[in-house]
This record gives C-alpha cells, structure tokens and sequence, in this order.
C-alpha cells in the first residue's frame, strides 16, 4: 500500500514520499504481537541531495539497505528528537518496524543501548538480530523478504514467548495511537513499567510524541488553518504549547517549518 503525503508517518516533509516510492506490507497475524508491519522505500535522486528530517514513531526499526546508503543493515532506536538522513544518488530499503514487544523477541540489545541512535547491525552489536537481517536481506524481492522475515520471527518468537508486560506494552501504544485511554484493569505504574522496558518511555511521553506527529501532518496538510486552530484541534492549553513542544522536538518553529515545506528540499 503507497504511504500517502496526508499520512501520520513523522515525515517532515512529506510530498518527497511519492519521490522515495514510499508504501506500506502488513505484517501477518503469526508475526503481528511482534512487527507492526514492513515498508519499502526506493529513490533515484539524479544528483539530487535530499536532507530529511522525520519525528519516528515510538519504535524500533530495522533496515536493510542498499545503493548510496551509510550501511546495509541498521537498527533505529526510539528517537526523542526529530533525526535527520541525507538521501542521495540512488537507492532501495526494506524495513521492518517493530511492535513495543519485538525489540526483545528479535534481539539481544536493551531499549537503551540503540536510544536516539541509529546503528549498523554486525554480529559484534547483536549476533541475534544480525542473523536475522542477514538472512532477510539474502531473500530475492519484497515478497520474499516479507515471507523469510515472517518465518525466522515466527521461530524466534516461539524461542522467546511475549510476557504479559509486553502484550500490555502493546495495547497501551495502540490505545494512544487511536487517542484511547490506556488499558484498564492494570495500575498507572505497571503501564509505565511495561513502555520502560520495551521502547525505552514511559506513556506520557509516548501520547506527547503521537501528538506532534498529529500536529506536523496537520501543519503539512491543513497549514492554512494555523497553529492556534491546530493547538485547539489536539488539545494542547493554548499555541505558545504547541509551538514550544513542536521547535523543541523539530528544531524550527511551526512557521519555519511551514516555510520549509514550500521548499523542494528540507532544513
């Protein structure tokens, strides 16, 4: 499925989508408490330089690459901040973009070890989630990759059964993503502990974090309206808010980012 410029995907500057052929594969229920789903990208950029920034999602990625890219098979951490990458020359990905629980069933490295950080992946950094990637990468095509992808983890999962702090984990990011209340049943705190171990924050955090990247596709979309209806619209107490939380997450402004947006290249 194409990833779409008026999409939540963090992408701060999202009609380069198109450019990337940016789309989207489902992740199969025997993987689904693991991968939230895979993605494609691929570029020919003609001499072109491309400096984009993007508010991730609160979750770990793997990434298997090739053409002009730092490194073939990478891991991204949950990112605090937005993060940038020069995309240049040409070039393809395939990625996986895991669930709060797969981070533990796929590799050995804790939340804080690849925080704000994104890493080549060799045995040296994480033996486990080296064999996975290598062998992924190996698989001739998308379809391939997703289906080879699909049965290694299935077999890792079955080695490393998800806990129930990592099932809560799960449900609590997808309450916030669709603007629900937390799971009930289950006190504050052991939510809190829950998000801690698998990506690193704790839920505030991540329901701030959604926000923003709510706030940019509206920015990107719907700029016109303006940061005070914007504000308004996703709750924040007023725009000074909004604007505060936006440039210290983004490091520009909404109305420089507006800006920016009118440009063919970002920031």
């Amino acid at each position: 499925m194409e990833i779409r410029d008026t999409d939540r995907t963090g992408v701060l500057h999202p009609a380069n989508l198109a450019r990337y052929a940016a789309a989207r594969h489902p992740a199969g229920p025997a993987v689904a408490p693991v991968v939230d789903h895979f993605w494609t990208v691929a570029w020919n950029l003609a001499g072109e330089r491309v400096d984009q920034r993007i508010l991730s999602d609160p979750a770990v990625t793997l990434t298997i690459e090739a053409g002009h890219v730092p490194a073939e098979l990478v891991v991204t951490g949950v990112h605090r901040r937005a993060w940038r990458r020069e995309i240049a020359g040409w070039g393809t990905g395939f990625a996986i973009r895991l669930r709060p629980a797969g981070l533990a069933v796929v590799s050995d490295l804790a939340p804080a070890a690849i925080a704000d950080r994104t890493l080549a992946v060799d045995p040296a950094l994480d033996a486990r989630l080296h064999g996975l990637l290598r062998a992924v990468a190996d698989a001739p095509g998308t379809a391939a990759r997703i289906d080879l992808a699909t049965e290694l983890i299935t077999g890792m999962l079955a080695e490393r059964p998800l806990t129930g702090r990592q099932l809560l984990a799960n449900a609590a990011v997808d309450a916030i993503g669709r603007g629900e209340p937390l799971p009930g049943g289950v006190s504050a705190r052991t939510v809190q502990r829950a998000l801690r171990e698998t990506i690193g924050q704790g839920p505030a955090w991540v329901r701030r974090w959604v926000r923003l990247q709510e706030a940019a596709r509206q920015f990107a979309v719907d700029g016109e309206a303006g940061a005070a209806q914007i504000a308004a619209r996703l709750g924040y107490v007023d725009q000074s808010h909004l604007v505060n939380e936006f440039r210290a997450a983004v490091g520009r402004t909404p109305g420089e980012y507006l800006k920016s947006l009118r440009r063919i290249t970002v920031f």
